[in-house]
């Protein structure tokens, strides 16, 4: 019997994907309580790690010390990790202590890390016991941010989905918008929407845990992220929809991603064209500006922040720019293959990471640009290639029309300082 051809990949969706499991370099998930702790005005992140897990919050956020943090370290001694002290018993008196000075606490997060799942601490029973003993002023939750098997965006993500079973029934027809953004860039969504006629819109994680969101089978969410493949299934087991679209990046997804949103809640095509014109007008522009340099560049992405998918179909399609590889630490074809079905195949995709064997490759193609993680970036500079840190990408506004720009500007900069270097070197 004859063997049947190969079908050729037109579309990234469509070309098969290189899966390496190897050594990794990338953050853990703890890192998301930075911008979690910030958004969440009456939640308190309480880690049970190690000091490591300790200096690695204290120097990530770069919180002064006079401050008061809504997030802290329960540290972890020899005496715990050897079994000789009741963990649990300890966790239960700092947590007593945590939340009689601070009675503004109303949820509290317990956070596993890599030391408490060497030792098997059961977090999920410790957070029902608390719960209940805390109750009704603070509910107590828990999610995994150890970084064993997990890239650090992916914290957000288990600490959403840790929320979704607690969030109240509804049967109201209400759109949920997933994911954690700048308050200015939320805004600016909530505006869009606001100026389509669509409504209610709820967002999760709220400010507060008394402004949460309901949901129910009525309940249509889009997701901001595309790392929150855990919360869209949450939702989805509580009967909610999801609306697939591209990521909010730059003009073209921003775009599509509200063209999605308003064809489900029946927006008229001239009503979403009075709406988002201008604002496209000025990304389109400041897109212009900012990527001149871009155009005709190569780009490889190392898999660091669950983003790369979402910023290569940018970057190829709205900033010119050639993909070598896009690699990225877990595929969501469920979450970005919209983004996947826009770019033409030809890059190589890549879910997982093997250092040497990527690190092999970049140095084999030497891209015009590099995107990876802090680790690497450095060595890389060293030997000639120009760099840009992924976890800036998280870190900074770079959603929807008037980050544009700005998102562009981010890659471009280092492209340019490059060359800026050759020229005066040259002279």
């Amino acid at each position: 019997m004859n063997n049947p051809a190969p079908i050729a990949a037109k579309t990234c969706r469509d070309a098969p994907v290189l899966k390496e499991r190897g050594q990794r370099e990338v953050f853990c998930g703890l890192t998301g309580i930075i911008w979690l702790h910030r958004k969440m005005q009456d939640a308190f992140f309480l880690v049970i790690g190690s000091r490591t897990c300790a200096h690695l919050l204290q120097s990530a956020a770069g919180v002064m010390i006079f401050a008061e943090p809504r997030f802290g370290t329960a540290i972890l001694e020899e005496t715990d990790l050897a079994g000789m002290a009741d963990a649990h018993e300890e966790l239960d008196r700092e947590v007593a202590r945590l939340l009689s000075r601070r009675p503004d606490i109303k949820q509290l997060f317990l956070v596993g890390s890599c030391p408490s799942e060497v030792i098997k601490l059961d977090l999920a029973r410790a957070a029902e016991r608390l719960t209940i003993e805390h109750a009704p002023h603070v509910r107590v939750l828990n999610y995994s941010g150890s970084g064993i098997e997990t890239t650090f965006t992916q914290g957000e993500d288990a600490c959403l989905a840790s929320m979704v079973p607690v969030l109240p029934a509804s049967d109201t027809r209400e759109l949920l918008l997933v994911g954690a953004l700048p308050d200015v860039v939320e805004d600016q969504a909530l505006g869009l929407l606001e100026a389509m006629g669509i409504g209610p819109v709820r967002v999760l994680p709220a400010p507060r845990a008394g402004e949460m969101p309901a949901v129910g089978s009525n309940t249509v969410f889009a997701c901001l992220q595309p790392f929150l493949g855990d919360t869209a299934a949450a939702l989805e087991r509580r009967g909610a929809r999801m609306i697939q679209a591209p990521f909010p990046f730059g003009e073209e997804g921003t775009t599509l991603w509200l063209r999605a949103i308003a064809d489900e809640f029946g927006v008229s095509d001239d009503l979403f064209e009075k709406v988002t014109a201008a604002p496209r007008a000025r990304a389109r522009k400041a897109i212009a500006s900012a990527s001149a340099v871009l155009s005709g560049k190569s780009v490889f992405f190392m898999p660091d922040s669950q983003l790369e998918i979402p910023l290569a179909r940018f970057l190829t399609r709205e900033c010119g720019m050639d993909a070598i590889e896009i690699g990225q630490p877990y595929i969501h074809k469920g979450l970005v293959g919209p983004d996947l079905d826009l770019m033409p195949a030809g890059p190589v995709i890549s879910e997982g990471q093997d250092v040497d064997l990527q690190l092999d490759r970049v140095r084999a193609a030497r891209p015009d640009l590099t995107v990876c993680g802090l680790g690497l970036a450095n060595p890389l500079e060293a030997e000639g290639l120009t760099t840009k840190w992924a976890i800036e990408l998280v870190f900074t506004p770079v959603h929807f029309y008037e980050q544009a720009g700005d998102l562009a500007g981010l890659f471009s900069r280092p492209v340019r300082r490059r060359e800026m270097l050759k020229l005066e070197a040259a002279e």
